[in-house]
């Protein structure tokens, strides 16, 4: 892992391969070595590959004060990355919160995003109900990490497969309360907006996010979506070899 001084905090990251870049985001609890599965693959095809540990997880630095990790942060995050390794434009995608986080990035940043891939994830919630009981979760990991240490990490493969790596369990609650809750619907709003390619993807057994995987598709022009057989939440560990391929398959397509 390679570190960098960006917005404050020092962040960890992996870069590999040449080619068009892709950068792509973890979940929440996970950290980028979730992405091991896709570098070797991607790196052989001709693709560049661009993972980091977001606020508060993995190698990456856990702030102490609260509002150091939120949206706008993550955002921030990701941009300066790019600058930092002379990357334009890329592939921005990600897993769950990771795949959020690069749907508020081409908010913010159209210009820098060359198509979306969209892995296990939702686009938030456009009502308060909905975001009322989705960050009533968020809080309840935030206090499951607080309560029971890394004992309190979801027991997904994305997340059991990385436990290790972090640092910090205070960094993961706080990353909970500022970057895993939902605060207004502006992402999902966009979403008839976005005019670059886009791939959702979503595990055939992640029941949770088919109904949200759908839903993106159904709003995103042009927009694809597939289903890795056999996967459930971590489609990229669970079914590496289905998941490539569709992943491939979409980024040999592109203009």
């Amino acid at each position: 892992m390679s570190e960098a001084h960006l917005n404050g905090i020092t962040i960890a990251y992996e870069d590999s391969g040449d080619g068009p870049a892709l950068i792509l985001t973890h979940g929440f609890g996970a950290a980028g070595r979730m992405w091991v599965p896709q570098r070797e693959p991607l790196n052989e095809a001709g693709y560049r590959l661009v993972s980091w540990d977001i606020r508060g997880h993995g190698g990456t630095e856990s702030p102490e004060d609260p509002r150091q990790y939120s949206e706008a942060l993550t955002i921030a995050d990701i941009a300066g990355l790019m600058d930092l390794l002379g990357i334009e434009k890329a592939v921005v995608g990600g897993l769950s919160l990771g795949g959020f986080m690069s749907l508020a990035f081409h908010l913010a940043h159209p210009e820098r995003v060359r198509a979306l891939l969209l892995c296990d994830t939702g686009p938030g919630y456009r009502s308060d109900e909905g975001r009322a009981e989705w960050n009533r979760m968020a809080e309840k990991s935030a206090v499951n990490f607080e309560e029971k240490g890394l004992d309190g990490a979801r027991r997904s493969p994305e997340v059991q497969a990385v436990i290790k790596y972090h640092k910090s369990v205070a960094g993961l609650a706080r990353s909970a309360r500022g970057m895993l809750a939902q605060f207004d619907s502006r992402v999902i709003d966009h979403l008839p907006s976005i005019d670059v390619p886009t791939l959702v993807i979503v595990g055939e057994h992640d029941e949770p996010f088919h109904k949200a995987s759908q839903y993106m598709q159904s709003k995103i022009p042009g927009s694809r979506l597939e289903t890795i057989p056999g996967a459930g939440h971590a489609a990229n560990m669970d079914n590496p070899e289905a998941f490539n391929r569709v992943v491939l398959e979409f980024l040999a397509s592109l203009p």
